[in-house]
């Protein structure tokens, strides 16, 4: 969990801002991991709801699946994913990007895209990835897994809160340098933002967008 704050919570609260309406779904849960136990793991999902209030946004939805286990069968994720998605009925899908150096990222990326499929999600006008510091950054130098952004979103005004709702996640705090750190959070949407005029910016990389 803290991925959809990392990748785009300052998005997540300019859309509420905006009035829009977001859900976010978690797809594992960290009881399955080792280094867990369930009152870490309870502990964490109060984290996600506690970040969720201060970003705003409806829903919350866990789907309880394997911890660092996904790639073992993907069909495991789509299934509940596709009824999650058909739940919601969204015209705008965040994912994480396909060249994640994480193997559960890379799961749910290759689950998301059947659940995504053009016939079975007619009223998604829009896939954007998201990028995760220290996944996304972390993969092999090659051109197939690259992150090209073609899409950024100014995020000057909503940075703090941003940071705000990462720090609920006290579990997954890192310090500085680290690029999980606040400030290591911090710099990179600066950085975002320096590419493309803002103060401060989230990036994307816009897959699928059709208009009616």
């Amino acid at each position: 969990m803290d991925d959809e704050v990392l990748g785009c919570g300052g998005t997540i609260a300019r859309h509420i801002e905006r009035g829009d309406e977001v859900h976010v779904c978690f797809i594992a849960n960290r009881v399955y991991n080792h280094k867990y136990d369930l009152e870490s793991n309870k502990k964490e999902m109060e984290c996600a709801l506690k970040a969720r209030e201060i970003l705003g946004y409806r829903e919350a939805y866990f789907l309880n699946l394997h911890d660092e286990r996904l790639d073992t069968c993907i069909q495991d994720i789509i299934i509940p994913l596709e009824k999650c998605i058909k739940s919601v009925d969204p015209e705008i899908v965040f994912i994480n990007h396909w060249g994640d150096n994480h193997q559960d990222h890379k799961a749910v990326f290759q689950a998301a895209m059947v659940a995504l499929r053009p016939f079975a999600s007619q009223n998604v006008k829009k896939i954007i990835c998201y990028e995760v510091p220290s996944s996304t950054d972390q993969s092999p130098p090659l051109q197939a897994f690259a992150f090209l952004p073609n899409f950024y979103v100014n995020i000057t005004s909503f940075l703090e809160k941003k940071l705000k709702a990462l720090a609920c996640y006290e579990t997954e705090s890192r310090n500085f340098p680290h690029p999980r750190s606040l400030l290591g959070v911090k710099i990179h949407a600066q950085k975002r933002g320096l590419e493309i005029g803002f103060e401060a910016a989230e990036a994307f990389f816009i897959l699928r967008e059709k208009l009616y």
